[in-house]
Parts: C-alpha cells; sequence; structure tokens
C-alpha cells in the first residue's frame, strides 16, 4: 500500500476512534449527571441559608420537642402527611393548597434547597404547612408512633453503589423507621425517573412490613388510571416529563 494511502486509512482509522472515544465519553458524562443531579445543586452553599431557616416563621427548628404534639403546631387533628427531601417546595405547596383539611410538613435536609422554599413561601397564604430542615434518619425523633397518615418520597438520590444501599429512602432501614410513624393504614407513595432505583425499591419493600399495593413504570402513560389520579408534579417530573422521560411510581402500604 502506497504510504500516503496508509497514512490515510490510519487518520480515518484514528477520527473513528475518536468519535466512538466522544460518544462513549458523553454516556459516562450523561449517566454521572443523573446519577449526581440530587447533590450537584444542593451541595452548592447560599451564604446566610441556615440563619434565614432558623429565623423563619415557616420552620420549626426543636422538632423534637414536637414529637407526639403536632396537633398542637398545627392547632387541630387533622392527618399529617410528610414529603422527605422536598426539595423547592413545589409538590408539598400545591397538595397543602388542594386539601386545607390536611396538614403537610415539608422535610428536607440541604439549607440551600430549602431556602428557596421559604423564600417562595412568603407569597403564599397557607395554615397546613410547615418545613423541618433535618437528615431523614432523625425522624423517629420527630414524630411518635402512629403519628403520621402518609409520606411522600419524590427523586430521592439513588446513592447507586451497592455499599450505601441502605442510605435510599426506599431501603429496609428506611422502612422500618416508616413502620414506627405511620398510622395503621398508613401509606408511602414514591416516585422516580431512576429505574435501577425503582427496581431496587420493588424487590426491597417487599422484604419489610410493607407491601406494595400498585405500581407503574410510565405513570404519564395512562392518566385513566387509579395510580395516576391526583397526581401532582415535582420540578424533576416537569423537566424528565418534558424530556420525554417515563416516571415510575408505586404506592406501598403495610401487610
Amino acid at each position: 500500500m502506497p504510504e500516503h494511502t496508509y497514512n490515510m486509512a490510519e487518520n480515518m482509522r484514528g477520527k473513528a476512534a475518536q468519535k466512538e472515544y466522544k460518544e462513549a465519553l458523553g454516556l459516562i458524562l450523561i449517566k454521572y449527571l443523573k446519577e449526581s443531579r440530587y447533590n450537584l445543586v444542593r451541595l452548592r452553599n447560599v451564604k446566610g441559608s441556615r440563619e434565614a431557616i432558623a429565623e423563619s416563621e415557616f420552620t420549626i427548628n426543636d422538632f423534637a420537642e414536637h414529637k407526639g404534639k403536632w396537633n398542637e403546631v398545627f392547632g387541630n387533628d387533622n392527618p399529617i402527611r410528610i414529603e422527605i427531601g422536598m426539595g423547592k417546595g413545589k409538590f408539598i405547596t400545591e397538595l397543602a393548597l388542594q386539601n386545607p383539611d390536611i396538614n403537610y410538613i415539608g422535610i428536607e435536609k440541604y439549607s440551600s434547597v430549602l431556602i428557596r422554599a421559604i423564600e417562595k413561601r412568603k407569597d403564599i397564604e397557607l395554615n397546613n404547612l410547615i418545613y423541618i430542615r433535618m437528615d431523614a434518619v432523625e425522624i423517629c425523633d420527630a414524630f411518635e408512633k402512629g403519628e403520621v397518615d402518609r409520606i411522600y418520597l419524590n427523586f430521592s438520590d439513588p446513592w447507586p453503589k451497592d455499599r450505601h444501599a441502605k442510605r435510599r429512602l426506599t431501603s429496609r432501614q428506611f422502612f422500618a423507621r416508616y413502620d414506627e410513624i405511620l398510622k395503621p393504614d398508613g401509606k408511602v407513595e414514591f416516585k422516580t425517573d431512576n429505574r435501577d432505583l425503582f427496581d431496587f425499591s420493588l424487590e426491597e419493600i417487599p422484604e419489610t412490613t410493607f407491601k406494595i399495593d400498585e405500581y407503574t413504570f410510565d405513570l404519564h402513560s395512562d392518566k385513566e388510571a387509579d395510580i395516576y389520579k391526583g397526581n401532582v408534579m415535582t420540578e424533576y417530573e416537569e423537566k424528565f416529563v418534558g424530556l420525554g422521560n417515563p416516571i415510575c411510581k408505586l404506592v406501598a402500604s403495610r401487610k
């Protein structure tokens, strides 16, 4: 083969290899961003956010002191429903607006996110919604046995590494906590776009004191289905539905 022809062939193979490499790198990057998007915003520090949260009229700081007495905080005996990992609060705020006879508590670990919910709340008049900044592992310190009517888990951190499985909010370790605070007929509702996390949850939950009542791999494919009725979308959900990504959902209750 003439040298110039050989060099041209090698150059073409080199470009093809570079293209394949870039495509593979792109897929890896997308996977990384998808798995870590839950942390990218939350870990960004917002100066003064903790102080602002502590001073806000919408938050409860000494949550352990109100254990078993949340009805006194709200001033009524209405059912209490909580969202763990509420993000910027769109989901739980809409629920509170739609259901004035139900009390809602939004739980968020990251100050940089919770402060956004507080800022938005200033323009909304609600008497049935409060916030707590705390780690989900502390929920049994905040609620008495049977004090919570329903738990919402929306687009939770997937913790993709196996050694972190117990940190997933649908792990058996967390369901043991839910078992402590939920009423006998209480339910857990879980939504995610992460299929791996959802598959894990479908296998994990039946190993606890809970059973899966219903589930779907594509919530928005059938808006007449019972599992879709009354659906309120989160910020993430709106984004992913707009991109055409399927949303998974399950509802669990005690066996």
